[in-house]
């Protein structure tokens, strides 16, 4: 029995490591070195891969993100269950992520960054975090972790999703007749959405106008949520003040795209969150040992809705 794992190869060398010493029993292997491929019965991938039918006796893919957008999901046979990284390490690391881009927003750093080029010494108007209202679009494992991270800060929280969800002390919308009111009382907007083509583009011109004037985006779902076109407009006219993006669609954006160069954009290079080795080899040794006994695995996607 084997366990394939096609990613990033200097971490595929911690995760080979990590498995001889808490998994001896599975045969690890560093794609492309896949050896037989009869014997694999599970792939950790991050990248969808084309030709699946070379391994016959394949029983699981594990998603080594958190997404599972990447994937051509028609292309997975039915029989495979797909599992997407739920562990600790991608949760914290995105509360980092946000809370850091959200306290930026809201303590001027961009202003800052810009007066500093231009030799200018004036300080602006600091303001409790009581005071900003932060909006979350998708209320899942990621987006509820940030919400209830942001109120421990002080920051006014609220959520929304396409079902109702409770959480302490962050305001809950849910639904298209609630986005409206949601939208617009938002003045920093969080995209944490999954990627579905519901989803695609929602951060448009339409989106934007809905919001505050003067509120800022922060985006660490997909890049393909987002129109870029529209967001440089909607900062060129002061609809929105300032954006954090993370994501892109290409990654990384040409160079010469005006989001590289515009002076209201912070932007990295898709490092929101990231899966921690140690914590995710237990996250997937726990599923192994689900689907062994004939369990529910955590973080099975459903292939219908697409996560």
């Amino acid at each position: 029995m084997s366990f394939v794992y096609n990613a990033d190869p200097e971490r595929g060398r911690e995760w080979q490591r990590l498995f001889a010493q808490r998994a001896p029993d599975i045969d690890f292997r560093l794609w492309p070195d896949i050896g037989s491929a009869e014997e694999v019965r599970y792939l950790g991938t991050w990248a969808p891969m084309e030709d699946l039918a070379r391994f016959p006796n394949l029983e699981v893919i594990f998603s080594l993100g958190a997404g599972v957008d990447q994937f051509d999901l028609g292309s997975i046979p039915d029989h495979v269950p797909l599992v997407r990284m739920r562990e600790p390490g991608i949760v914290t690391t995105m509360q980092e992520y946000v809370a850091m881009a959200v306290l930026a927003l809201h303590r001027n750093l961009i202003d800052y960054i810009g007066q500093q080029r231009e030799a200018t010494w004036r300080a602006l108007r600091v303001r409790p975090a009581s005071q900003c209202r932060v909006g979350i679009l998708g209320l899942g494992q990621l987006g509820s972790a940030v919400a209830q991270h942001l109120t421990g800060l002080g920051f006014a929280c609220q959520g929304w999703g396409r079902t109702r969800r409770q959480l302490e002390g962050v305001a809950c919308f849910a639904g298209d007749d609630e986005l409206a009111s949601f939208l617009a009382s938002s003045q920093v907007l969080v995209c944490l959405l999954p990627l579905t083509a519901e989803t695609r583009g929602i951060l448009n011109a339409k989106l934007f106008a809905q919001l505050p004037r003067g509120a800022s985006l922060i985006n660490v779902g997909r890049g393909p949520h987002l129109v870029a076109s529209d967001l440089l407009a909607a900062l060129d006219s002061g609809q929105l003040s300032a954006a954090v993006l993370d994501v892109f669609d290409p990654e990384p954006p040409p160079a010469d795209h005006p989001l590289w160069h515009h002076p209201r954009v912070l932007m990295t290079p898709h490092v929101a969150s990231m899966t921690q080795p140690e914590s995710a080899i237990e996250r997937v040794l726990d599923n192994i040992a689900r689907h062994r006994a004939g369990q529910e695995m955590i973080g099975t996607v459903d292939l219908t809705r697409g996560y």
